[in-house]
């Protein structure tokens, strides 16, 4: 990302004395921005919350990477451990019943449930490589983790399989970057604007209104999605580059109850096809579940 941005110097951020899960090291971002320590803040999207400081803007989106959730581990009882490792066409339908399966999520841990109640989901939590040992150890026969994050530390090669977008949909912003810089440093979002993409922005700007109007957080289980100009099977939809289609679920973490939705809306109005999707789920009674689920205290 330095380099994109004509080799811009790296500045070390800590999160010391923050309290909270992944947001902490965000805010520690934007500290640094707002004491003028630092000109441009890098973050995972998922991990930025949709009301920001106001003297604070998103200034760009690169291009995004795969924005699916990816299954390591057993697939099918049939095949060997090297045979598995080589089954990336795979689906949930092909995981054995009773599959000891890890996640911190509780997005991943309803839609896994809503898809397969036999699983045995349990809590896992630290960075991918602590993931990634904790199932080679043997406690767990899978995990679920995010196609961006383990391509980027050279470990995509590990996934069994990327799930479905139907089966279980990803995080708002899963897969993107955003570079967050001060409203009035117009410079700097000029030239971090060069290395942006249109449409990563746009999706991002749909799915984090959904977001921001069922007031959700990281501990929330609530997935969105939105893809600009093809439908979910990789076709030419609508009216291809203008046409934005976004998704949801919503869920309880045990899978027992859930609400999927979809709409199509232009992409030059991406908050607006947001606001739809949100006005929908509200309407299928989106509120009764995000509110029972509040007692579960894990984040995505």
């Amino acid at each position: 990302m330095a380099e994109q941005l004509g080799g811009a110097e790296l500045v070390e951020v800590s999160s010391d004395g923050e309290v909270g899960d992944k947001e902490r090291f965000v805010r520690g971002v934007e500290r640094a921005l707002l004491a003028g320590e630092a000109e441009i803040g890098v973050h995972s999207a998922k991990d930025v919350p949709a009301e920001m400081p106001e003297d604070l803007v998103i200034a760009a989106v690169p291009k995004r990477e795969d924005p699916a959730d990816v299954w390591i581990g057993v697939v099918a009882t049939l095949l060997d451990i090297s045979q598995q490792s080589r089954h990336k066409d795979g689906s949930l339908a092909d995981v054995p019943e009773g599959a000891r399966v890890g996640t911190a999520s509780l997005r991943r841990r309803a839609q896994l449930l809503a898809a397969r109640p036999d699983l045995e989901v349990r809590e896992l939590h630290g960075n991918v490589d602590t993931r990634l040992r904790k199932l080679a150890e043997g406690d767990l026969d899978a995990i679920v983790l995010a196609a961006a994050g383990l391509r980027r530390l050279g470990r995509g090669g590990e996934a069994s399989f990327a799930i479905s977008a139907e089966a279980m949909t990803p995080a708002a912003g899963q897969g993107a970057l955003v570079l967050q810089a001060r409203s009035d440093d117009a410079g700097t979002i000029e030239a971090a604007a060069a290395i942006g993409d249109e449409t990563a922005l746009r999706e991002l700007t749909a799915e984090r209104a959904v977001v921001a109007l069922l007031d959700a957080t990281c501990a929330t289980p609530i997935g969105v999605h939105a893809r600009i100009g093809s439908e979910p099977d990789g076709n030419a939809g609508g009216s291809g580059g203008n046409s934005l289609v976004i998704e949801a679920f919503v869920g309880l973490p045990d899978g027992s109850e859930w609400i999927r939705d979809r709409v199509e809306g232009e992409a030059a109005e991406p908050a607006a096809a947001g606001a739809l999707l949100a006005e929908r789920l509200l309407g299928a009674s989106a509120r009764d579940i995000l509110d029972r689920a509040e007692e579960w205290d894990a984040c995505v």
